[in-house]
């Protein structure tokens, strides 16, 4: 039996993107769906870059659940750790893109957010045998959201203690998907205190931690062994092994920033499997893991759709090549 490296927990989806640039929602003549949803997103991002992955959550049993089931079975991820619901849907998220390619998302068509399959993820179906020779689980905050899937992220977190599993949340913070966003901060807050790495853009390191200095992040959390802090057009920040540092944004035309930061993390952790945790110690060797992550964050914003428009290793590699 082959095992996947890295686990990547939480939501799998349509994301619906308005065929015009700089519409409003009653403007918008059409929609072109693509799958995505962060966890997946990462998932695909690494099978593509050469390390394996699995993807664990929870699908509806309708035919969009049957489209995103044969995607990652054809894109090579695991789908051991797929549910899949009898009567919740899989879940659509529209969104408007501005001129820039920058999304905005505009909610789930006539549903409310409670209603989709991702939010009953059953803790008890997770397959513990997925966490026996993982490195990784990668996983966001949208899940917290939800009784039944929080239940099923503080089984995940257990196993992957029990198997020495390094753990990578990226807040993705979207209120959207919040019945009551005022009840997000303290889950989120309490989940980081038992995670390793922390990828945040830079509004989610004032909403969380009134700062945008990783430093100050890392010493504050006290336990990770990494804070990224993504910064759109003006690259990353990071603090890793106490190390900090800055990389620039790799100048790009962009179509479509959706799972762009997902792109990031997948680069991240490909990279760190590769080169090994120890490697977070010599600041070149932080740089260029940075380097690389930036590269295929950047190169997945140059088309449209977040998996469709994933790099391979070798299209990374010649881009950086080009670009250094």
């Amino acid at each position: 039996m082959n095992h996947s490296r890295v686990l990547c927990l939480g939501e799998i989806l349509f994301d619906c993107l308005a065929d015009g640039l700089h519409q409003s929602w009653e403007a918008v003549e059409s929609w072109t769906a693509y799958p995505g949803g962060a966890p997946a997103n990462v998932a695909c991002g690494l099978v593509k870059l050469g390390t394996s992955s699995a993807f664990v959550g929870a699908i509806g049993f309708d035919e969009g659940g049957d489209r995103l089931v044969a995607f990652l079975r054809d894109a090579g991820v695991d789908i051991t750790g797929v549910q899949r619901h009898p009567t919740a849907p899989t879940r659509r998220v529209f969104v408007l893109r501005s001129p820039s390619g920058e999304r905005e998302f505009a909610g789930f068509g006539t549903l409310d957010t409670t209603a989709f399959a991702d939010t009953r993820l059953q803790a008890d179906w997770m397959p513990e045998s997925l966490f026996l020779d993982a490195d990784f689980l990668v996983l966001g905050t949208l899940g917290l959201a939800y009784p039944e899937t929080r239940a099923a992220i503080a089984r995940a977190l257990k196993l992957a203690d029990r198997y020495n599993l390094k753990i990578l949340v990226d807040v993705n913070w979207r209120p959207v998907f919040w019945p009551d966003p005022g009840a997000a901060k303290p889950l989120v807050t309490d989940l980081l205190k038992r995670v390793d790495f922390v990828k945040l853009s830079e509004e989610e390191s004032e909403w969380l931690f009134d700062t945008t200095d990783p430093g100050a992040i890392n010493y504050r959390l006290d336990s990770v062994e990494g804070v990224l802090i993504t910064r759109g057009d003006r690259g990353c920040a990071y603090c890793l092994s106490d190390r900090e540092g800055s990389f620039p944004a790799f100048p790009v035309a962009v179509e479509d920033t959706t799972g762009a930061g997902d792109g990031f993390v997948a680069g991240f952790v490909h990279q760190i499997l590769g080169r090994g945790l120890a490697g977070l110690r010599d600041p070149q060797t932080a740089r260029e893991i940075v380097a690389y992550a930036s590269a295929v964050g950047a190169l997945t914003a140059t088309k449209p759709g977040a998996i469709a428009a994933q790099p391979t290793a070798a299209e990374v590699e010649a881009f950086l090549q080009f670009g250094e």
